[in-house]
């Protein structure tokens, strides 16, 4: 079996709850909320134990450099680091705040991945996600491209693009799926996209981005599905807030796309095996399918043919949510074999969980081979990062604690303490 590399990012020192995320509940929920760095780091770093425990190849993307002052130059002010940060501070708190933003843990959002067994020139693909449609987050590509351009520098078995244009919005793998017999094996991938139809929430994912990155790709079997409005209307801004796939699985809410039957017969014709594991409204209503992230979870195989499901802790404390992943574990048909419950409190008060804090690579063994070691981890790479994490992140993050500079010179400082573990130099990542 072909494994597939989970690259999850890793909570940076500036995580905090500023609400910059519109149509986010739960980071609109939490806006002004302490926020506890160290914690959430810790907890990511324990998903990634889990995935290698259960013999899922695992990677780490570094969190971007924050406070991001290139980020507030570009829009005017002028001087040293500290100059920038503090007249920023004075004058415009929000966009201090954006500049903090750790959002680029969220690697879902990172890019859209094609693996060499779906495109044409036999290479996997990664086009780098633009991300426009929220400020704090369209900073990121820059830092995102070059970490990518570093980890698949093999130009024999990788292919990383440039973001689409910021005219049409490309938040990335959160709005893709792939479905395949098994990860060695050619696959369909679907794009999802949403419309603008005049709600309070707005669409992050533009069909012609979505077409774009397909053709660029060299996809030989794409299939564009629409979201539901009403998803994306009641808090589901990415598609896997309300939909995730493995292999010939799809594990998603009965309200995930706008026309769910039309959806739903399309991967019956392209989807041999294809397997639906669905949430009624009626058993879960959406509000419940949402505020726990039950399709946030993080599918992946586990070898022996067998698929584990890794769920925050907010899935089991939902009433609804438990109630009906009881009863899909008990039914025979159920393709589901384990359920892993992780605490990842800190990234979901901020409105992500599993799903959103991994990118997924599916690789042979020759290309997992050429990937770039520094973004791998183990056992050994895991303990010492604990170490690193527990020495170097802040306890505690209060909104006016971004105005200090003693906070600016932790996090910088951080930073350079992991990209010194990773063995990453600054200028590598253009920094």
């Amino acid at each position: 079996m072909m494994p597939e590399l989970n690259l999850d990012g890793l909570v940076g020192p500036s995580h905090n709850y500023a609400g910059l995320s519109l149509g986010n509940l739960a980071a609109e929920r939490n806006a002004g909320a302490v926020s506890a760095p160290r914690s959430a780091a810790l907890q990511g770093l324990s998903k990634m134990r889990l995935l290698v425990s259960l013999g899922v190849p695992q990677g780490l993307l570094p969190p971007h450099r924050r406070p991001n002052t290139r980020f507030l130059r570009s829009l005017g002010y002028e001087g040293e680091d500290a100059r920038v940060l503090a007249d920023c501070a004075a004058e415009d708190p929000q966009l201090l705040a954006a500049a903090f933003s750790a959002s680029s843990m969220w690697t879902a959002n990172a890019a859209t991945v094609s693996p060499a067994a779906d495109t044409a020139d036999g290479r996997t693909h990664f086009t780098v996600s633009n991300l426009v449609t929220m400020p704090h987050r369209s900073q990121e590509w820059p830092e995102t491209m070059a970490q990518l351009k570093l980890a698949f520098a093999d130009e024999r078995h990788f292919a990383v693009h440039w973001p689409v244009p910021p005219g049409f919005g490309d938040e990335g793998a959160a709005n893709h799926m792939r479905f395949c017999a098994g990860h060695e094996g050619e696959g369909v991938e679907a794009f999802v996209y949403g419309r603008n139809r005049g709600g309070a929430f707005p669409a992050r994912q533009h069909v012609r981005a979505s077409q774009a990155v397909a053709r660029s790709h060299g996809v030989k079997q794409a299939l564009f599905l629409e979201q539901a409005d009403a998803a994306i209307q009641a808090g589901a801004f990415h598609n896997d807030v309300v939909a995730v796939s493995n292999e010939q699985v799809l594990f998603a809410h009965e309200q995930a796309f706008q026309d769910r039957d039309s959806a739903i017969a399309a991967l019956q014709a392209r989807v041999p095996g294809f397997m639906l594991v669905e949430a009624p409204a009626a058993d879960v209503p959406l509000a419940d399918a949402i505020a726990s992230y039950v399709f946030n979870a993080a599918l992946v195989s586990v070898g022996k043919g067998e698929t584990a499901l890794i769920l925050p802790k907010e899935a089991e404390e939902t009433a609804s949510v438990w109630r009906w992943l009881q009863r899909v574990k008990q039914d025979a048909a159920n393709p589901i074999n384990h359920l892993h419950v992780m605490d990842l409190r800190e990234s979901m008060r901020n409105g992500g969980g599993p799903a959103c804090l991994r990118l997924r690579v599916p690789l042979s063994a020759e290309a997992l081979a050429a990937v770039d070691p520094r973004f791998l981890l183990d056992e050994a790479r895991l303990d010492r990062l604990e170490r690193l994490v527990e020495q170097w992140w802040p306890q505690a993050i209060a909104p006016a604690d971004l105005a200090l500079p003693d906070l600016w010179r932790q996090c910088h400082a951080a930073h350079q303490a992991l990209l010194t573990e990773l063995g990453i130099a600054p200028a590598e990542l253009g920094l």
